[in-house]
């Protein structure tokens, strides 16, 4: 219990950094300006990918301001720091980047989806400026990871919609990490460049999944009535398999430093359900991984889809990696 306390504390620390943000600056950031970024790492270290990763929401929001103000050091700081939370998953052989963006507020996920989505669209625009100027000025034909977590992974949904339309960056994805948001069947089907995966080695792929407990049939992630798509990061199978607590490698408390404060082999179980596509987390109890947000109730895991499956993520990583690069696609 007292390792959860410590990563909902670390979490509390990031959010309450942002509380101070104001009203989103008019114009989008120049992405040119390293100060823009969280991460650029533009030298060549002889990594073998790209990673392009999205921020979570760590700006809580408040009165009028509800996208984060990119010229707050402090909110920049509590950025940062969630985005270290998940960095050491995905930099062992990418060169990692990592823009800061003037995303949604927390509180924008209490609207109605008409009303909230002026608020997106304008995270996005950051986001989708700050990817053309990396791939313009960066990327230089390697093959590249898009990931994120929660409205992250929401932002690199988006941008395979509206930037992986054409066939040759295609051919540069390794894959898309979207731990933490929705990805429908109808999705799929309208952008074919949304392949979803379905096993642990493919490419060119969505990985996704959402953790909840066994009883939940509704969370903001995913309405009631909605069914998303899923894999399983324990047995890498898109069905209804339960998959033992043996085979999670490790989940992994870390801090805002990216570092690894505790860590549980063969924590939880886990199996996808078949009625809305969540993945459903064996062996754990709310009581003792409380939600943590009041957007969820306790039994969403939504804060713990990285943690709970970090050793798993980081080895999938690397498998994923090595499966594109066998198949004589790296430039």
């Amino acid at each position: 219990m007292k390792r959860v306390q410590r990563f909902l504390m670390f979490l509390s620390l990031i959010i309450s950094l942002s509380l101070c943000g104001c009203a989103a600056q008019d114009t989008a950031a120049d992405y040119a300006d390293q100060a823009n970024w969280a991460y650029y790492e533009e030298a060549d270290t002889g990594k073998t990918a790209d990673v392009f990763f999205v921020c979570p929401t760590v700006f809580l929001g408040g009165g009028d301001a509800h996208n984060m103000e990119l010229t707050d050091e402090e909110t920049k700081a509590s950025f940062l720091g969630a985005t270290n939370m998940e960095k050491g998953i995905y930099d062992d052989d990418g060169r990692f980047f990592a823009p800061y963006y003037r995303q949604a507020a927390l509180d924008v996920y209490k609207m109605k989806a008409a009303d909230a989505e002026r608020y997106f669209a304008l995270a996005y625009e950051d986001v989708k400026a700050s990817f053309e100027y990396y791939y313009e000025n960066c990327n230089q034909g390697r093959p590249i990871i898009l990931a994120g977590f929660s409205q992250g992974a929401d932002m690199c949904i988006r941008l395979l919609k509206d930037c992986f339309a054409d066939e040759e960056i295609q051919k540069q994805l390794i894959a898309c990490y979207a731990i933490g948001w929705r990805v429908t069947e109808q999705e799929t089907e309208e952008y074919p460049q949304l392949r979803f995966a379905e096993g642990e080695s493919d490419t060119g792929v969505v990985i996704a999944f959402n953790s909840e407990a066994e009883d939940i049939d509704d969370s903001v992630i995913i309405p009631k009535g909605t069914k998303t798509l899923a894999i399983n990061p324990l047995n890498w199978k898109t069905d209804g398999a339960v998959a033992d607590k043996s085979l999670n490698l490790g989940a992994c408390f870390t801090d805002y430093d990216g570092n690894i404060g505790s860590e549980i082999p063969a924590l939880t179980g886990a199996y996808i359900d078949d009625t809305r596509g969540a993945l459903k987390v064996t062996d754990v109890s709310p009581a003792d991984y409380p939600a943590g947000l009041d957007i969820f109730r306790d039994g969403i895991y939504h804060l713990y889809d990285y943690q709970f499956f970090y050793r798993n993520l980081e080895k999938n990583v690397q498998t994923r990696i090595r499966a594109y690069a066998g198949s004589g696609d790296l430039h």
